[in-house]
């Protein structure tokens, strides 16, 4: 190649890569009682290959508007909630513009009477029956990815899906979508799902060995309606893709309030569904009911997790995985007939069965429950407004405060990957 052509294209490239954005950390609080300067992540065994590869991945999406980066954040009632989902995705679309796009991963919870996840909202009508993972008496129901189902065999049932916060507090990112693929399955009849989109009535492609109705959509929208077009049947619905042609990244939430490692393992089509996303990274947060059950033990919860794990690494081997500590948490009991909490110490077993874990597996470990102040912590978090008085669960501003600290260790991490690589 001529010199002065390979001059002018390093200049070119270099110029290029000064323009795109630098990821920020987010700003926190002053929180004397919390270890926020130990906010980075661990790699136990020294390897952090798996997720410079993540990194790499990521940079092409930022610097080049090129493919998708999928990330999954997975566990209970922390993740159904929606609030540290959402709020560690807007901190990672806030790096540049027009980051968000590809697959987008929801369930119907609020069709089923539970809380539904704050990014996206839900209106459904006629009756669903609702059940779960985290209860192994309403599993008599197939269930998949998302952890929980819904079955109807009302002919006016139906379920509107808008991709939007009902109430945002900030102008949230907006999603588009040109494609849903419906999951489900009817045991009952010929039942089969119609999708409305405006004045018009689309009819999907059915894959029997998927379980899915694919729907190509004739333009962009970011509402859809979900009804039936037969009756005297049942068909129940494990989830919805929504997707568009489009690069960026997509942070899938999937969380069942009560759900333990093993929950996951009894769904029956996981594996299936998951590979419709491909996870690039998976942010295991599952641990806090696991480490609730009279007879926990770190053996049987890494054991578990490893099951868990060799299923995420059939669908995709180079995945990255991190997995973050439990957060500090009392349990409830009853002493001469008064309620009290006493400190679930079981979150330091956690803590070392996770590092261990990290160590088996080349993985990262965000260390929640050390950055949070450590034993008895949430007890500062409460005072402060930043956790509930049950002492599990935080408020929405502490919720959205950990999706800051786990943006920040990510980000710390790939901002030290931009010196080395760019």
């Amino acid at each position: 190649m001529n010199r002065w052509l390979m001059i002018a294209i390093g200049l070119l490239l270099g110029l290029s890569a000064q323009a795109q954005p630098m990821p920020k950390l987010r700003p926190l609080p002053d929180c004397k009682f919390a270890h926020f300067g130990h906010n980075r992540l661990i790699y136990p065994n020294g390897d952090n290959e798996a997720m410079e590869r993540f990194f790499s991945k990521m940079d092409s999406v930022v610097i080049l508007g090129q493919g998708n980066v999928n990330i999954l954040h997975i566990g209970g009632s922390h993740v159904q909630a929606g609030t540290f989902t959402q709020q560690f995705r807007d901190d990672l679309l806030g790096i540049g513009d027009d980051l968000m796009g590809g697959p987008y991963f929801v369930f119907p919870f609020t069709a089923g009477g539970t809380n539904n996840p704050s990014h996206y909202v839900i209106h459904s009508t006629g009756e669903w029956k609702y059940c779960r993972n985290a209860v192994s008496r309403e599993t008599d129901k197939r269930m998949g990815l998302a952890g929980a189902a819904i079955t109807t065999t009302d002919s006016t049932a139906s379920i509107q899906i808008i991709a939007r916060e009902r109430y945002p507090s900030h102008k949230p990112p907006t999603y588009e979508f040109n494609k849903v693929t419906l999951i489900g399955y009817s045991d009952e009849g010929d039942v089969a799902p119609v999708l409305g989109l405006d004045n018009d009535t689309l009819r999907g492609h059915h894959n029997d060995e998927l379980a899915t109705y694919t729907f190509v959509l004739p333009y962009y929208t970011d509402s859809v309606c979900v009804f039936f077009d037969s009756v005297g049947g049942e068909f129940t619905l494990t989830g919805v893709l929504l997707e568009n042609d489009l690069p960026g990244i997509s942070v899938h939430g999937v969380g069942v309030n009560g759900a333990s490692v093993p929950s996951y393992l009894r769904c029956d089509d996981f594996e299936r569904d998951l590979q419709l996303i491909r996870p690039d990274l998976i942010i295991f947060g599952i641990g806090i009911n696991d480490a609730a059950e009279k007879d926990f033990t770190k053996e049987s919860f890494k054991q578990n997790y490893a099951e868990l794990i060799g299923i995420m690494q059939r669908v995709n081997p180079d995945c990255a995985l991190l997995f973050v500590t439990n957060n500090d948490s009392f349990k409830r009991k009853r002493v001469k007939k008064k309620r009290v909490y006493e400190v679930n110490t079981n979150a330091i077993i956690v803590q070392q069965a996770f590092m261990e874990l990290a160590q088996d597996y080349g993985a990262a470990v965000w260390d929640q429950f050390d950055v949070m102040g450590g034993l008895k912590s949430m007890q500062a978090w409460e005072k402060a407004g930043l956790a509930q008085k049950d002492k599990i669960h935080f408020t929405r501003d502490g919720y959205q405060l950990m999706g800051d600290l786990l943006y920040n260790a990510l980000i710390t991490d790939y901002l030290d990957y931009i010196k080395t690589n760019r």
